[in-house]
């Protein structure tokens, strides 16, 4: 019987994921990934070092989940957050695209996802990843 991604809790994914994304050489943080922050929503620079790793899988899974091509304006409209204002209402604000463009080209070179005509969509292989991650946790 084939375990489904989408069966599995995201909490218990996509650390799983992230664990298997660490073995494939294409998927590597920069330089740059642990000093700077992941918005402009967001107070502090990632505190979490497997950070890449954990943000490339939730994207993976994103992709996966998604009925049609992903971009990366959806994503950053996704990893956004809330703007915390003193006087005024909190506002949404998008995730950077960096870091975001980033992690899809490094996911695309691994063969995970694949390019479209209006963003990216997942591969076989990039469902196999997925698929064996959830096995794992399920099983």
């Amino acid at each position: 019987m084939v375990m489904r991604s989408s069966a599995v809790p995201p909490s218990k994914l996509v650390p799983a994921v992230a664990q298997a994304l660490k073995n494939v050489p294409e998927v590597q943080p920069p330089s740059w990934a642990l000093f700077v922050k992941s918005g402009s929503h967001a107070e502090r620079v990632p505190q979490d070092e497997n950070y890449w790793f954990m943000r490339c899988a939730a994207i993976l899974r994103t992709v996966s989940l998604a009925e049609k091509p992903v971009g990366v304006q959806r994503l950053r409209n996704k990893f956004g957050g809330r703007k915390v204002h003193t006087v005024s209402r909190s506002h949404h604000r998008k995730a950077g695209g960096k870091a975001i463009r980033l992690a899809m080209q490094q996911l695309e070179k691994a063969g995970l996802v694949k390019k479209e005509k209006a963003g990216r969509t997942i591969t076989a292989a990039g469902r196999k990843l997925l698929d064996a991650a959830a096995k794992t946790v399920a099983g």
